[in-house]
């Protein structure tokens, strides 16, 4: 079973960045991706990689959040620039080895979840 854990959550001014890092044990799976979620609302899909090169966003972040992932050290981070109040979330790192059509960033799709770390955006 893999395991993900997420690190770099907390609490920045708007405009401010943040990174956060999701280390998978034993190893990344071939889609990796970033959701996050407020309270009474769906699971949001923000970001995905395709085996460690080809990155995908939502609308809503697109030029403001960079996917990247490091082989050798297990882990996908999300660069967080720019950041809104509406960009307030828990934030999840999610892998599947499923056959997903690439470029979608589905939650039903992922098989493997971190417990989440919290993004605070204060203006």
């Amino acid at each position: 079973q893999k395991q993900l854990v997420e690190y770099g959550g907390g609490s920045v001014q708007v405009g401010g960045s943040l990174r956060l890092s999701c280390v998978a044990s034993p190893h990344t799976s071939g889609y990796m991706g970033w959701f996050r979620q407020v309270p009474g609302k769906e699971r949001e899909g923000v970001a995905a990689i395709y085996v460690g090169s080809s990155t995908y966003y939502a609308d809503s972040v697109k030029g403001r959040f960079t996917i990247s992932q490091d082989n050798a050290k297990n882990t996908v981070y999300l660069q967080m620039n720019s950041l809104k109040p509406e960009d307030t979330a828990m934030y999840y790192c999610a892998a599947t080895t499923r056959a997903v059509v690439e470029g979608t960033i589905e939650a039903a799709d992922f098989e493997d979840w971190g417990q989440g770390t919290q993004v605070t955006v204060s203006s």
